[in-house]
């Protein structure tokens, strides 16, 4: 874990990796980025063979370029084409200092403007929650009730929906559906066809699969692995 001095945008222009902070972690597949304020302590997991981009704001210069919006929490946003060309421009070393700035006060206006991408899955932060956590997390089929969860936790079912509602401020039953369609995403950007994932993640068809997948993500598997959606 470390933290930067400067504002950063991290993103993965091939591969997949996860930005991880204190309070839980995001999914990053090249169609995403993640925006992380100056000072926030964090750390990047490479998952796949990966091509990392990270572009870095000072923060008087973010609070004097951004649109009058919050930029003081970590987020996840899609990468939209203009997102994706800027990137490529502010890459490109023959770029003149002026036409940078250009580039990365016009980046600010853009990631403040695209939809936010729900990749983020709060973690517990007490013992009894990471134990509930690790063991719901291995259930990716959903096989296992809420109460064999809680057994093999070594708590109650009445402590686990209050942990979580209370470290993650998402309900036992929304975290456990968000953590399995992470998995899923993650399946996806590395490759995997959308009917292998739903049969690896138990869904009894992939239009089942499919509309689980939408209840999250506000999107369907097809449109999150189309680059330009």
């Amino acid at each position: 874990m470390h933290a930067h001095d400067e504002a950063q945008l991290t993103f993965a222009a091939t591969g997949m990796v996860q930005v991880h902070t204190g309070a839980g972690r995001w999914l990053v597949p090249p169609q995403l980025g993640v925006w992380i304020p100056a000072g926030v302590q964090h750390h990047v997991e490479v998952l796949s063979d990966a091509e990392l981009w990270m572009v870095h704001w000072d923060p008087a210069a973010a609070r004097a370029w951004a649109p009058p919006t919050r930029l003081d929490r970590a987020f996840a946003l899609r990468i939209t084409p203009l997102m994706r060309t800027l990137l490529a421009v502010a890459f490109d070393s023959a770029m003149s200092a002026d036409k940078t700035e250009l580039v990365v006060r016009l980046m600010l206006h853009e990631l403040t403007e695209t939809a936010h991408a729900p990749t983020f899955l709060p973690l517990p932060t007490g013992a009894t929650g990471k134990r509930i956590a690790a063991v719901a997390a291995g259930d990716v089929r959903n096989r296992l009730s809420v109460a064999e969860i809680a057994s093999r936790a070594a708590t109650s079912v009445r402590t686990l929906s209050r942990v979580f509602l209370t470290e993650t401020g998402l309900t036992f039953k929304t975290w456990r559906q968000r953590a399995r369609i992470v998995h899923a995403m993650d399946s996806l950007a590395r490759g995997k066809a959308i009917a292998q994932v739903a049969s690896e993640l138990g869904f009894a068809s992939t239009a089942s699969f499919s509309s689980a997948f939408r209840q999250v993500t506000a999107t369907t598997p097809s449109a999150f692995l189309e680059p330009s959606a």
